[in-house]
């Protein structure tokens, strides 16, 4: 059973493509609707610098069932009762930001897998399984690998346990977090700074060195001659603030 896309997402990375995605920080579901129609791999739900509600991040990820976009959801923070309720919705992935070692890493991997699989995730089964639609051995077998672990490499101290925090065992992605990054290292947004950069590509190399699947938040020039197997490149509100100012330029020239 596929209810969120994920097959096709993995698909397409073990092509060698790059999947492309947004974020979303709005609350109506028609955006991730919207994104799915216009050719989005996959959409980022984010609860952590959003009103958003959990009944929010649901309606997204009902939105796109049935289409080949596949729903991550950004948990605030690495906590096991935040992430419980996220995990009921079945998404594809669930993105944790501030992952700063291998013991935090750990934590969000027991958060996702089940007792057998040596973690700690409660069961619930409502969409996870279609209602009861899928064998619950099915189910079982499957949720081994979903959803996807994504781990946020958002601060320099991050960067210095990189590689203890790659050897642990589950994890499905890792998610630079550039903004942050670079405000951890006192140069907020100075993407051409050689200190950033080297950080970057620090994460880049021993990441896929280590064959794990790396993605992150991609909307500067910085970005473009650099592999990622996905890439966030843009927000819900910045497109439609960069669209706005362009029309309205070029009503006013």
């Amino acid at each position: 059973m596929d209810l969120n896309a994920l097959t096709h997402f993995r698909a397409k990375v073990a092509a060698g493509e790059t999947a492309f995605g947004t974020v979303i920080t709005s609350l109506d579901p028609s955006v991730a609707e919207l994104a799915a129609d216009c050719g989005f791999d996959f959409v980022w739900i984010d609860m952590e610098h959003s009103p958003m509600t959990i009944v929010d991040a649901m309606h997204h990820v009902q939105a796109l069932r049935g289409t080949p976009c596949a729903p991550f959801i950004r948990v605030p923070a690495n906590v096991d009762y935040l992430l419980k309720p996220v995990l009921d919705l079945a998404p594809a992935g669930v993105i944790v930001p501030m992952v700063n070692h291998a013991a935090a890493a750990e934590s969000a991997v027991r958060a996702c897998r089940y007792p057998a699989e040596g973690g700690q995730r409660g069961f619930a089964l409502r969409r996870n399984n279609g209602y009861g639609a899928e064998p619950l051995d099915s189910y079982l077998e499957r949720a081994k690998q979903e959803p996807l672990v994504i781990l946020q490499i958002e601060h320099r101290e991050a960067v210095r346990n990189l590689d203890e925090i790659l050897a642990v065992p589950g994890i499905g992605s890792i998610c630079i977090g550039p903004f942050d990054l670079s405000a951890s290292y006192g140069k907020t947004a100075q993407f051409d700074d050689p200190e950033i950069i080297a950080a970057i590509d620090t994460i880049r190399e021993k990441t896929l060195a280590a064959g794990v699947m790396l993605g992150g938040f991609c909307a500067t020039p910085l970005w473009r001659d650099r592999f990622m197997n996905w890439k966030a490149i843009t927000d819900d509100t910045g497109a439609m603030a960069t669209q706005f100012r362009t029309l309205l330029q070029q009503q006013r020239s």
